[in-house]
């Protein structure tokens, strides 16, 4: 199983992503945390991907990225998700601090996710294939 954990205080963004991923790529064990400080419980080195809002109260996605690293979960399993423009987000995350930083507003982004979604779900494909 891949483990999926998505933490964002917009409750019908991850409203709308979880019934998507849920849909199409039902093979993935994937959870949502709306209150930063409690998903700080749920990172673990475990996790096959990791997608953090940047801006949320408390704590924000830089933040959770570091205490992510820190406790284990590699930076190419980390996703950084905003509104902000791709400019200002390369620049705060420059290449290899994290798998990729996204726009959550762009449409063309959502391909990028689905990219990432589908590698993961045909990995549990694939190991169930084995068994």
């Amino acid at each position: 199983m891949q483990k999926v954990l998505m933490i964002d205080d917009d409750q019908a963004f991850l409203d709308y992503i979880e019934g998507y991923v849920n849909e199409r790529y039902p093979s993935l064990e994937f959870t949502t945390c709306l209150d930063p400080v409690r998903g700080l419980a749920a990172i673990h080195a475990d996790l096959s991907l990791l997608l953090l809002d940047l801006e949320m109260p408390g704590l924000d996605g830089g933040k959770l990225l570091t205490y992510a690293v820190e406790k284990g979960v590699r930076r190419n399993r980390i996703i950084i998700l905003s509104g902000r423009d791709a400019e200002y987000l390369h620049k705060r995350f420059p290449m290899g601090s994290c798998l990729a930083v996204l726009n959550k507003h762009e449409v063309r982004q959502k391909a990028v996710l689905d990219m990432v979604f589908s590698s993961l779900q045909g990995k549990c494909l694939a190991k169930t294939a084995e068994m």
